[in-house]
């Protein structure tokens, strides 16, 4: 996680100060529970709230743990400096750490899918205005990297608005899947604290109780939450693939925007690179890299073991801060991508008409003549196409079996554009619903 590639509201989920307020409020809820049930004078519970406003001193904690080698504990110290130590002597009373620790991690994911789900809202708003502005601007489909039939622009970036849309909802599962609590104690038995505490602070906080923990929440749940981000990683790269694939030389059907002032090489004054789309490219690749340690994370020794602890520090705030900010990115350039009809005119028909065949083979086949000899007609005219330089359309009113099949007019009318795109507007319903 680098100011690079940060932005500052998912940041600061991560900061210390946050995860100590987030410890101070589940310690403190914690407390009114047991005030309420009375395994604990109510005096001490209130006294703990004393330090509702307090701004905990992340440096005077470390400090703490320098000595004691224990977060959680020096937390606990730090807290009853400013409580009193006599009040704060029932805080924590039958919890472990990872009631804590855990507890939180899950309300900070949960948090940080909030603003994930908002930036896939964004991301989808400006995939949705760009596949409405285009469309029914052709372009030609391509299969294996090579011209294959007419699609339109629009399709493109409605396919990528219908990805993004199954991207979030699962989002919104993962969320709902790993925002859980466990206030049981050691192993998780309850056998120091009631589970009714359990119930109170998950309700204050946002969170269901976990149906069973041991000492620690199952990381089965982890693991699902990050595979999430990486499947969305995955779709950014996908579209992002795409804008760069578009924005070759060779190709130029769309590209990035280029500011005023923007610089594309230090060497090459005529530069205009795709960087924002490699960029995405290789953030998908850090984010993916971390599912693999959530999945391992998911098997712990008996009860607990701390092993997800290490990985879970690193990319809880690295996948989530990242993949915030590829979002935007990727929302940023969808919103300002420049598209050039008059190319993707230009490549349709850059091998004059070639991308026909699958029509006039058709057409073939339907007036009585074989697959196999319909194949060898249409390809033996199609071979001159990409071998010679002939026009398809010319070659084949040259054929005189073709002809012969299919006559002048029928053949001609192959080559209308509109049969390519008489169904956008039902893939468009199916999409986006009644426009």
């Amino acid at each position: 996680m680098i100011p690079r590639y940060s932005r500052p509201e998912m940041v600061s989920i991560w900061e210390p100060a946050t995860k100590f307020r987030i410890w101070y409020e589940i310690e403190a809820h914690a407390c009114d529970a047991m005030a309420d049930l009375g395994v604990i004078p109510r005096a001490n519970a209130e006294a703990v709230w004393k330090a509702k406003d307090v701004e905990f001193d992340v440096g005077r904690i470390d400090e703490i743990e320098a000595v004691t080698k224990h977060d959680v504990i020096a937390f606990l110290t730090h807290l009853a400096e400013h409580v009193g130590s006599d009040e704060a002597r029932f805080v924590h009373q039958g919890m472990t750490s990872s009631d804590v620790l855990d507890t939180c991690f899950n309300i900070q994911l949960a948090r940080a899918a909030d603003i994930l789900i908002a930036d896939m809202d964004a991301l989808l708003a400006a995939l949705k205005r760009r596949a409405m502005e285009h469309k029914m601007t052709v372009r030609i489909g391509r299969s294996h990297g090579i011209h294959a039939e007419p699609t339109t622009m629009g399709l493109t970036f409605a396919r990528f608005y219908a990805e993004m849309d199954r991207n979030r909802r699962r989002l919104v599962t993962a969320r709902e899947e790993i925002a859980t609590g466990a206030i049981s104690g050691a192993v998780g038995t309850f056998a120091n604290i009631d589970p009714r505490v359990e119930e109170h602070v998950c309700a204050k906080l946002g969170l269901t109780p976990e149906p069973i923990s041991t000492q620690v929440i199952p990381r089965d749940r982890h693991a699902a939450f990050f595979a999430a981000l990486g499947i969305v990683a995955s779709s950014i790269e996908n579209i992002a693939t795409e804008v760069r694939h578009m924005q070759r030389t060779e190709v130029l059907e769309g590209e990035e925007f280029f500011s005023k002032g923007q610089k594309g090489s230090s060497a090459m004054p005529h530069k205009r690179n795709p960087v924002l789309t490699e960029n995405l490219t290789g953030l998908a690749r850090l984010i993916r890299s971390m599912v693999i340690p959530a999945m391992e994370n998911v098997a712990l020794w008996h009860e607990r073991d701390i092993s997800h602890s290490s990985v879970e520090r690193n990319i809880g705030p690295d996948a989530t801060v990242t993949l915030d900010f590829a979002l935007a990115r990727l929302t940023q350039v969808v919103d300002k991508m420049v598209i050039y009809p008059e190319n993707m005119e230009s490549n349709l028909y850059k091998f004059r008409g070639l991308v026909m065949s699958q029509r006039v083979l058709l057409a073939l086949t339907q007036a009585g003549v074989s697959r196999e000899d319909a194949y060898r007609l249409v390809q033996r005219n199609a071979m001159k196409v990409w071998e010679e330089g002939r026009d398809f359309k010319t070659e084949l009113l040259g054929d005189e079996e073709v002809v012969k099949a299919l006559g002048t007019e029928k053949i001609e009318e192959k080559f209308d554009l509109g049969y390519h795109t008489k169904h956008v507007d039902t893939i468009f319903e199916r999409v986006f619903g009644e426009t």
